[in-house]
C-alpha cells in the first residue's frame, strides 16, 4: 500500500493553500491508497477523517506535525495538543503513554547547508554531527524522503537514516494541490486503521518512495 504520511490543509495549517477535500481528492487521483493529514500543532478528530474517507473513497488517517526543540516531529497516535509538547522529553513521554510513534520530519533542516556541503569533508562533518545528535534517540522512524526537499537534502536524510538504522518513511509535505503525491511510504501489509499504521512503522515494514522523479532510487528501511 502507498500512503502519503505528511500533508497540511487550510485553515488548521495557516501556511497551506488547499482544503482537506482538495488534499484527499488529489491523493485519490494520484493513485495513492491512503493519505495522512498532519497539521502544524493541531489534530483532526476521528469523525472528521472518517467523513473524508467516506466522501472520497480513500483511507484518511490523522496525525500532526509538532514543532519541538529537536525540530519538527510527525506524530501518529496522539489526539490533542498539550502544552509542553515542544519539549522532546515531554513529547516522548506522551507518545509512550499512548503507544504513539514519533518520526523525524525533514531531518536535514538545522543540520545541513547545501552550499558548504559541496565540500565532501564539510558534508561528512555535518553528517557526523547529525548522527551524534542525542535528540535522535527520541524517534521511532526518520522521514528519509520529503517531497519538498532538494535532491541533496534528501540524500543527506537518507544517509542519516541508514546510519541511525531506524525505519525510513516518506511524505509529500504538501501545502498545495500540485504537491500532493510527490512522495509516499510503501507498506508491505494492508493498512486499514491508525493502529495498523503505527504497528507497521514500529516494525520497520516501510519503504520511502519518490513519486515525483526527484530521486530514482530510495533505500528500504534498515530496521
Amino acid at each position: 500500500m502507498l500512503i502519503d504520511l505528511h500533508n497540511h490543509t487550510y485553515p488548521k495549517s495557516d501556511d497551506s493553500f488547499m482544503s482537506p477535500d482538495d488534499l484527499v481528492d488529489a491523493a485519490r487521483l494520484a493513485g495513492l491508497d491512503g493519505v495522512c493529514i498532519t497539521e502544524h500543532d493541531d489534530f483532526w478528530t476521528w469523525d472528521d477523517v472518517a467523513q473524508l474517507t467516506r466522501r472520497h473513497g480513500i483511507l484518511v488517517l490523522p496525525g500532526s506535525e509538532i514543532n519541538t526543540d529537536a525540530g519538527h516531529v510527525l506524530v501518529f497516535g496522539l489526539h490533542r495538543y498539550r502544552f509542553g509538547m515542544h519539549k522532546p522529553a515531554f513529547l516522548r513521554a506522551e507518545a509512550d503513554s499512548l503507544r504513539a510513534v514519533l518520526i523525524a520530519a525533514h531531518p536535514y533542516r538545522r543540520r545541513y547547508l547545501e552550499d558548504p556541503a559541496s565540500d565532501p569533508a564539510v558534508r561528512a562533518e555535518m553528517l557526523h554531527r547529525a548522527v551524534n545528535d542525542p535528540q535522535f534517540g527520541m524517534f521511532d522512524a526518520v522521514e528519509s524522503f520529503n517531497g519538498r526537499g532538494s535532491e541533496n537534502e534528501n540524500l543527506f536524510a537518507r544517509d542519516l537514516n541508514q546510519i541511525l538504522a531506524l525505519p525510513g518513511v516518506a511524505g509529500s509535505d504538501a501545502h498545495r494541490v500540485h504537491q500532493v503525491g510527490a512522495a509516499a511510504t510503501r507498506f508491505q501489509r494492508r493498512i486499514t486503521s491508525l493502529e495498523d499504521l503505527i504497528v507497521e512503522i514500529r516494525a520497520g515494514r516501510t519503504e520511502p518512495v519518490s513519486l515525483s522523479g526527484a530521486a530514482t532510487e530510495l533505500p528500504a528501511s534498515t530496521a
